[in-house]
C-alpha cells in the first residue's frame, strides 16, 4: 500500500532530524565538518560539494522562475561543477547559499531535487525488496541520503538472506543491526559518531511502530501532525502597488484613485470618476470614513480600502 502524504512526510523528517537537528529540515544550512569526505553540505538533507550534487541543485534553483539569488550564485556554477574544494572556505558563497535557503523557490527546489536524488531511489530499491513498512523506508532513504546503501544491503542478504526468506521486518532489523556495527567500526571518526540514526531506527522498531504513527520522538525532537504540516512562507502577500491616497500637490492620479471613486459612487456618493485624487475625492473619503467609524482623516490607507472591499 503506498505511503500517505503524513508517512512520507514523517519518514524524511527522521532523517531532517539526522542532517539538521529539525524535523522540518533547515534549507539554509551550510556545514563543513574536518574530515568529511563530502566536504561543504548544503540544505534540509545536506547535499554535497564532493559528490557534485551541490552543483546539480544549485543549477536548478539558478535555472527556476523568480529565484532571487541566481544572478548571484550562477558565477559560481563552473567552479560548482568542477568540485572545486576552495569554495569549502569560499565565505561569500557560503553567505549567499545561506541566504538563498530563506527564498521559497530555493525551498521548492530542494524539496523537488531532494525527492528526485533520494525519496525516489528509496521507494525503487525498497519496493524491489519487498519493503512496504513506512519505517523500513525511512531506513532506505537514510542510507540514500548518508551513502552506502547498496554495500550494505549486500552485507544483509548475504549474511541474513533476502527479506522474502526471513520477513520484511525482521530482514530490516538485521540490516540496520549490520549498518550499525560498520558505522560504529569505521576508519572516520565522523561516521563512527552516526550510529545515533541506527540507535534511533531501533527504537522505534522497539516501539512497534512501523507505520510512523503520529507522535513520535526522534532524538528528543517530536514529530507530530502540526509539525508536518506546510511551513510557512514569510512574505507578505500585500499588494505593493497599492498606495495610500491623499490630497496632495499636484494631485495623485491613476487607476488606484478611479478604483476608490467607482466604489464610492456604487455606494451613493456623488463623485466625479476622474482619476484624480482632489478635493471633493477627499472630501467623499472623510465623510465615508466619519460613516463607517473609521478615522477620518481623508487618507485611503488599507483600511479604508478594505471597507470598500478593494482589498
Amino acid at each position: 500500500m503506498p505511503l500517505t502524504l503524513l508517512q512520507k512526510r514523517a519518514a524524511q523528517a527522521i532523517i531532517n532530524i539526522y542532517e539538521t537537528g529539525s524535523p522540518e529540515g533547515d534549507y539554509a544550512m551550510v556545514t563543513l565538518l574536518p574530515g568529511d569526505s563530502g566536504h561543504l553540505t548544503y540544505g534540509r538533507a545536506q547535499t554535497t560539494l564532493g559528490s557534485g550534487n551541490l552543483h546539480l541543485l544549485v543549477k536548478a534553483y539558478c535555472d527556476a522562475q523568480d529565484a532571487f539569488l541566481a544572478d548571484q550564485l550562477s558565477p559560481f556554477l563552473g567552479r560548482l561543477e568542477a568540485i572545486d574544494l576552495t569554495l569549502d572556505h569560499d565565505f561569500e558563497f557560503r553567505s549567499l547559499l545561506a541566504q538563498a535557503g530563506a527564498d521559497p523557490v530555493m525551498q521548492e527546489v530542494q524539496d523537488a531535487f531532494f525527492d528526485r536524488l533520494y525519496w525516489g531511489p528509496a521507494e525503487t530499491a525498497a519496493l524491489s525488496l519487498g519493503l512496504a513498512d513506512p519505517l523500513a523506508l525511512a531506513v532506505v532513504y537514510d542510507s540514500k541520503v548518508h551513502g552506502s546503501w547498496v554495500r550494505m544491503r549486500d552485507r544483509a542478504i548475504e549474511r541474513h538472506g533476502r527479506p522474502q526468506s526471513i520477513g520484511q521486518r525482521g530482514w530490516v532489523q538485521r540490516y540496520v543491526g549490520e549498518r550499525r556495527a560498520w558505522l560504529s567500526a569505521h576508519s572516520n571518526q565522523l561516521l563512527r559518531r552516526t550510529v545515533y540514526r541506527m540507535d534511533a531506527f531501533a527504537a522505534l522498531m522497539d516501539a512497534n511502530n512501523w507505520s510512523l504513527a503520529l507522535p513520535f520522538t526522534v532524538r528528543g525532537r517530536l514529530i507530530n501532525a502540526d509539525i508536518l504540516g506546510v511551513s510557512p512562507i514569510r512574505i507578505t502577500a500585500e499588494d505593493a502597488r497599492q498606495r495610500t491616497l491623499k490630497l496632495t500637490t499636484p494631485p495623485m492620479s491613476g487607476d488606484d484613485v478611479t478604483a476608490l471613486q467607482g466604489a464610492l459612487a456604487e455606494r451613493g456618493w456623488a463623485i466625479n470618476i476622474d482619476g484624480i485624487y482632489d478635493e471633493g475625492t477627499r472630501r467623499c473619503v472623510t465623510q465615508f470614513q466619519e460613516e463607517t467609524g473609521l478615522v477620518a482623516d481623508g487618507i485611503a490607507g488599507p483600511a479604508t480600502f478594505s471597507a470598500l472591499d478593494l482589498a
